[in-house]
């Protein structure tokens, strides 16, 4: 069956942001390495309050300075030819992702962010944009820069592509497809999303 929606990660899948993921940990309190979203849900209310004010204040300005990356607005409009719906699942606050998209000139919909359920590797997010678009899991590709994209795609039951930038990760193999970036278009394009 032919590709009729993608789910896009923002963060470093769409676009680059300024994100110092570490720094904003050391100035929470957290252990390096520890998944931000997940450790603020286990801070007593005082605590929590103080880290997402923390957390906030690093996403918005990153937001103001994000960029898209090359390559982009061609696969977007390739989708758009097409008629092959666009969303984002991001773990960001919806004020960032709807800033960010706002920003860079990308129109994609729905835009499902940290509010509106738990947040990814949790395959909810991706279940909501399914019944919003009216299509089952195995009709949509789910798109993404890190574990936790692929996590969630499989888990929906999605496709699923880790766009690489060129780093090498460990996880890699758990997706379906492996690019380098969005300038060189995958040839697996015409196989999944032509019927």
């Amino acid at each position: 069956m032919p590709i009729r929606g993608v789910v896009f990660d923002m963060d470093g899948t769409l676009v680059s942001q300024e994100l110092d993921f570490e720094a904003i940990r050391h100035e929470i309190g957290l252990p390096s390495g520890t998944p931000l979203l997940e450790a603020l849900r286990e801070l007593d209310a005082e605590r929590r309050l103080h880290a997402e004010a923390i957390l906030d204040r690093h996403e918005r300005l990153a937001a103001e300075r994000a960029s898209v990356f090359a390559g982009i607005p061609e696969f977007l409009a390739w989708l758009e030819q097409r008629q092959i719906r666009r969303a984002v699942l991001t773990r960001n606050s919806r004020w960032a992702a709807e800033t960010v998209l706002t920003r860079c000139g990308l129109i994609l919909d729905p835009i499902v962010a940290r509010e509106d359920g738990p947040p990814k590797p949790d395959p909810a997010g991706i279940w909501r944009i399914c019944t919003a678009w009216a299509l089952a899991p195995t009709d949509v590709l789910t798109i993404g820069d890190y574990l936790f994209d692929i996590e969630a795609g499989r888990q929906a039951g999605t496709r699923t592509a880790l766009v690489t930038h060129g780093r090498e990760w460990p996880f890699a193999h758990l997706a379906d497809v492996t690019f380098p970036n969005f300038r060189e278009l995958p040839v697996w394009q015409n196989g999944w999303f032509e019927a």
